[in-house]
């Protein structure tokens, strides 16, 4: 019975040695992966130490001291911001790189376009053209303000156009009368009665207002997703945030296991629990991308800037003809309604209609006509980015799933070879559902549903106001937003990203369609298309606080 007692005595003695010569291996593991990982300590244990003084980490036994467990929670913070800003890189640079070539692609589209024209109407009317031509300038210059952010009522200035080109071509077939600015003004009131371009003028504003609508809408959208995915993505970390991840990420160094990985739930309850936010602006997000692709399909068919865009010299030059033929007629109604002009003098002699218009309209053969604008053509710019804003849908709600992916931070399948919090083995508690208020009872992260982040509120107001005007152009309708160089900021670029600011949609007027708000009230817009609505800011203010209420 002695001799049993002393076998158990020496075999129970060399089994503490044992675990004694184990930690301190483990402690040199610990040592070699923090130099590994670029850590600089000024002491690491070679063997465990009492882990009272840890204040994230499992205490008892550990390898780490109070400045290692210090640092790291200060490199999982960064690298929890740096996985996050990895994840999300590749939808920040399909959204930045296909705003650039959209905006790029309709800026040259509209410059091809009028030295097309001029390069044409040089060459077809010759010096009465080149006398005039600041007509067509200006109705350039309109469309290229309106597409860049600009205040600018579609309908009224296609209108203007068109009363501006009657009034000059009305002087040049009549140059044996003294035309006087008075009586020009009295012909613009008969424009819509005399008809004298034909119906060019009808067709060809429906086409252009809902092309121009639906193109500057769209590179909106796209400015707009890009602004929304570089600030959420660039969202600090919570101090509740910052422990978890310590706890998941380094706390397996401090138990002298460094190689052993997170478990896959596990994982995905600090991600969720830190990415609660985020997670929030998916149900709009995935609106917003549903309302660009609506758009995109409209973009491909019948408002296609380019389709319109490129025979517009050819469709200018018809109405021209149909005025040059009709001149007699014209004439006459506008001498009835606006009485016989004086005649000119001898030098200003009668001319024929032959004579102030030598040729007809020669429109180029295809062989003359200019390159598709940026080497590309929209049909194609459109199928590519469908297929990348197709992909993108879901993305927040899928963040977590994607920053724990083996080949990231977790173990993988391995649910018994990993880290689970405590020590190595299986993670039991269940995974939890998405967004900031199914995180209340998050067993990893400390939550605070009633605080809602308010960068990302902001992310999700503008998604909201965006995916209004994307659904108000696929329908060929315009809203007002305010125009940025009235703030003096300068007409921007085609993303027109000063009229909706992520981080001023305080400022932003939201309507439905055709209604627009008064003090009595909602009323019906009796404005044209495209024309300005009038938004009283306190309503506006009121509209932001009681959905700031909501989300509380």
């Amino acid at each position: 019975m002695l001799k049993l007692e002393t076998i158990i005595c020496t075999f129970s003695v060399l089994s503490v040695a044992a675990r004694a010569d184990l930690k301190a291996r483990n402690c040199s593991a610990v040592r070699e992966a923090c130099v590994g990982k670029g850590f600089s300590f000024s002491h690491v244990p070679h063997q465990e130490i009492p882990g009272d003084h840890l204040r994230v980490c499992p205490q008892g036994s550990t390898c780490c001291t109070q400045e290692m467990e210090d640092r790291f929670g200060q490199q999982s913070k960064q690298e929890f911001e740096n996985l996050l800003d990895e994840t999300s890189h590749t939808l920040r640079s399909t959204f930045v790189s296909r705003h650039k070539i959209f905006d790029e692609f309709f800026l040259e589209l509209l410059e091809n376009t009028e030295r097309s024209l001029n390069e044409m109407f040089v060459r077809t009317y010759g010096k009465p053209y080149m006398q005039n031509s600041e007509v067509f300038e200006n109705l350039f210059a309109e469309l290229k303000r309106y597409y860049t952010g600009g205040n600018v009522n579609l309908e009224e200035m296609l209108n203007d156009f068109w009363s501006r080109l009657l009034e000059r071509m009305f002087t040049l077939l009549n140059s044996q009368y003294v035309i006087t600015e008075d009586y020009l003004e009295c012909i613009s009131k008969y424009t819509d009665q005399l008809k004298p371009f034909g119906d060019v003028p009808r067709k060809l504003k429906a086409q252009i207002t809902r092309a121009f609508i639906a193109a500057r809408t769209f590179v909106q959208g796209l400015s707009v997703g890009r602004e929304v995915a570089q600030r959420v993505s660039k969202v600090s970390s919570t101090p509740p945030c910052i422990r978890a991840l310590t706890k998941m990420l380094y706390c397996p160094f401090c138990q002298g296991m460094p190689s052993v990985k997170p478990c896959k739930n596990y994982c995905l309850n600090v991600m969720k629990g830190c990415l609660a936010n985020q997670a929030d602006l998916n149900p709009e997000w995935n609106q917003y991308i549903d309302a660009m692709l609506l758009v995109a399909q409209r973009l491909e068919g019948p408002f296609n800037i380019e389709s319109v865009m490129d025979p517009i010299d050819v469709k200018i030059s018809e109405a021209i003809m149909n005025m040059q033929d009709n001149s007699p007629q014209v004439s006459y109604r506008v001498f009835q309604g606006c009485g016989q002009p004086k005649p000119a003098g001898i030098t200003r002699s009668a001319r024929g209609v032959s004579d102030v218009f030598s040729a007809r309209f020669r429109p180029y053969s295809q062989e003359e006509r200019p390159t598709t604008a940026a080497g590309t053509s929209l049909d194609r710019l459109v199928i590519d980015i469908k297929e990348k804003l197709k992909l993108s849908k879901k993305f927040w709600s899928n963040l977590p799933e994607a920053m724990c992916a083996e080949d990231r931070v977790t173990a993988g399948n391995a649910t018994d070879e990993c880290w689970n919090g405590h020590t190595k083995g299986r993670y039991f508690p269940e995974v939890q559902k998405d967004g900031l208020t199914n995180q209340v009872n998050n067993p990893e992260v400390g939550v605070d549903i009633t605080r809602p982040d308010t960068l990302i509120r902001q992310q999700i107001m503008a998604l909201r106001v965006m995916t209004n005007k994307l659904k108000n152009a696929y329908n060929g309708n315009d809203i007002y937003f305010q125009d940025s160089s009235d703030e003096g900021s300068g007409s921007g670029s085609g993303s027109g990203s000063t009229e909706i600011s992520p981080t001023d949609v305080d400022a932003v007027v939201t309507e439905v369609p055709e209604v627009r708000f008064d003090r009595s009230g909602p009323v019906k817009a009796s404005a044209p298309l495209g024309a300005p609505s009038v938004a009283l800011p306190t309503v506006l203010a009121l509209l932001v606080l009681v959905l700031h209420q909501q989300w509380r």
